[in-house]
């Protein structure tokens, strides 16, 4: 998994008017804990546009003066109007233990069933995995070249090495649907086919009774 260096400025004094001053000039209040002790720290706002804005997951490599720690992203708080970043907490990871983190979804290959007019549905994009730093990968391959109309790929039908998955394994991944284009033509050739049929028998009873007339006279 790639890490993405972020420098940090580190704060000792802490609260809502601190924090609030902090966004006006454009940071983003942060802290991060876990292995070591608990620091509290600022960076700017349009330094997470490549870490957060963005389908892939990163490990982060933070600065925090002459002081270097490797963290993972725990939680982030938005604004509900905005959606700029109010918050930042940062997990520092231990690299000699297994760690938990979201691991994005690549499909590959080519479905039959998207071939036969199916619709493909990715319904997990990320996997929660548990692993060692150095056997995260930067993403997890799902091959649907199997892939039927109707059927889905689910977690446990999917193995890496060296990773422990930790979503239920009855979790569709992603799923081959009927789209409503096919329902309707199936609809449509099933209604054309009784039509025929009605009228191969109406055709039918006509040519019996024009037989039952002739014999009479």
């Amino acid at each position: 998994m790639k890490v993405i260096a972020l420098k940090g400025e580190e704060r000792s004094v802490t609260g809502k008017s601190v924090s609030k001053q902090l966004r006006k000039d454009g940071k983003v209040p942060c802290v991060v804990y876990g292995a070591g002790d608990n620091k509290h720290f600022s960076v700017y706002q349009a330094d997470f546009k490549n870490l957060v804005y963005t389908p892939n997951t990163y490990l982060v490599k933070l600065s925090l003066g002459e002081e270097a720690r490797l963290a993972k992203i725990q939680e982030l708080q938005f604004h509900p109007v905005s959606e700029e970043i109010m918050h930042a907490d940062f997990y520092e990871v231990d690299t000699t233990k297994p760690i938990k983190i979201t691991v994005p979804v690549q499909v590959v290959g080519n479905s039959p069933g998207v071939r036969g007019g199916g619709q493909l549905q990715l319904k997990i994009k990320k996997l929660l995995v548990e692993a060692m730093v150095e056997d995260l990968p930067e993403f997890i391959e799902v091959n649907i070249d199997g892939l039927e109309i109707g059927k889905s790929i689910k977690v446990k039908d999917i193995s890496v090495e060296n990773l422990r998955l930790l979503d239920s394994e009855a979790n569709s991944i992603v799923s081959c649907v009927v789209t409503r284009a096919a329902k309707s033509a199936e609809s449509l050739e099933g209604e054309e086919g009784e039509e025929g049929a009605e009228g191969s028998e109406e055709g039918a009873e006509g040519s019996s009774e024009e037989g039952e007339g002739g014999s009479e006279e």
